[in-house]
């Protein structure tokens, strides 16, 4: 087995409960770990026998894209559309950061961090 790490993918974003972020938007990093087999890989050093972490970035990038209210809930697309696409893949681990949230404090940024394995 073996683990591909994206860190610190940044986007700009619309996400958060109230209506100014929906408008303004905001800056967004997402660190992305995925589980899978990367034996065959080592061998072969053929891109075909790996997961392409560009079509993991796509995928991030594109569901950071469609607004929503909470983190958890383009967090949670990520990992379904990941496991829908991506069949190699046995486990998940997501953390997406709004970076200078709106809460009223000198705060650098919130994160909300999941972790799913496959059924």
């Amino acid at each position: 087995m073996g683990i591909i790490k994206l860190n610190k993918i940044r986007t700009f974003s619309y996400h958060g409960c109230l209506v100014e972020e929906g408008k303004i938007g905001s800056d967004y990093t997402v660190d992305l770990e995925i589980k899978t087999d990367l034996r065959k890989s080592a061998l072969t050093d053929e891109l075909n026998d790996t997961i392409d972490y560009v079509e993991l970035n796509k995928i991030v990038v594109e569901e950071m894209s469609i607004r929503a209210k909470l983190l958890e809930h383009v967090a949670h697309r990520i990992i379904v559309r990941i496991f829908n696409e991506l069949a190699q893949v046995s486990r998940i681990k997501l953390a997406v950061s709004k970076l200078n949230p709106p809460i009223g404090g000198d705060v650098a940024s919130v994160t909300i961090e999941m972790e799913e394995y496959r059924n």
